[in-house]
């Protein structure tokens, strides 16, 4: 049997205990996801992504299999969690920079050669970093969350988890993506390649994208993601809020606005320095 065989019997078993070889099988998994051979999610072909299901259902399993354990690095520094998520045994070899001040990277989420990780960050189970991406100061990359190559997620960035429902497709952000500083990025959406969010835009699933380059209103829903288009330049901005005491009150509703696609000038201010990977 496969490994996602295995993985989906043991969590359609669902039993009260779980035996030494039930244990050995999600090591192996977390193991799976650690390497980045096993991924949430997946882009096709043709640039759709689409959800492995699966891959959440055994992160799920890990939660209901583990047992709460004392992981504490010394008296005076305490935590509590379950033995079967402890912190990613990374090594030199991997060749992750992991700047010294009170990061913490989670056993089953996979970074890529090149990755720099500045403190403190954290990144959950599941999430897949590529390479040269940098992580800055108090970054928060949720579970499952897609993270592509030479992505720079700026200083209090949170990319959103999405682990349940199980098929919910998770936060992307493709390759070469800007996420400028205080950016939200939540519920399943997708960041095409090259895009930039500049500093304090927040992105979900309920809220509508005004493109005023190409006059487009882009929106989620139930069944879809928001995705913002590939090189879009995507802003903080406002629309009127509707209703007569909204207008008596001159209130507005904060909106992302897309003003422009990536030309050089915009390249040039986003240029990631290859110095300081």
């Amino acid at each position: 049997m496969s490994l996602r065989d295995r993985i989906e019997a043991l969590t359609a078993a669902a039993p009260q205990s779980y035996s030494d070889a039930d244990r050995a099988l999600f090591a192996e998994f977390r193991a799976g996801l650690a390497r980045g051979e096993i991924r949430a999610a997946e882009r096709t072909a043709d640039g759709t992504w689409c959800v492995n299901a699966w891959v959440k259902r055994g992160i799920l399993v890990g939660f209901r299999m583990g047992a709460l354990v004392d992981m504490s690095p010394h008296p005076s520094l305490r935590f509590f969690d379950k033995d079967t998520y402890p912190v990613r045994p990374t090594t030199l070899a991997d060749r992750v920079r992991i700047v010294p001040g009170g990061s913490s990277i989670r056993d089953g989420a996979y970074l890529a050669p090149g990755v720099v990780c500045m403190p403190p960050m954290y990144v959950n189970v599941g999430a897949y970093v590529g390479e040269a991406t940098m992580i800055d100061s108090h970054v928060l990359v949720g579970s499952c969350a897609q993270i592509g190559k030479r992505v720079h997620l700026s200083a209090a960035a949170q990319i959103g988890g999405v682990l349940e429902p199980v098929g919910a497709l998770p936060v992307i952000v493709e390759d070469d993506v800007l996420v400028g500083g205080g950016c939200g990025v939540y519920e399943g959406t997708i960041v095409r390649e090259r895009a930039v969010l500049a500093a304090g835009t927040i992105l979900t699933g309920s809220t509508p994208v005004y493109d005023l380059v190409r006059e487009q209103v882009y929106r989620g829903g139930a069944d879809r993601s928001l995705e913002i288009p590939a090189g879009a330049v995507v802003v903080p901005g406002a629309r009127a809020a509707p209703g007569q005491g909204a207008a008596r009150w001159g209130l507005s509703l904060y909106t992302p606005v897309i003003v422009k696609y990536r030309d050089e000038k915009t390249d040039a201010a986003t240029l990631l320095e290859d110095d300081l990977r």
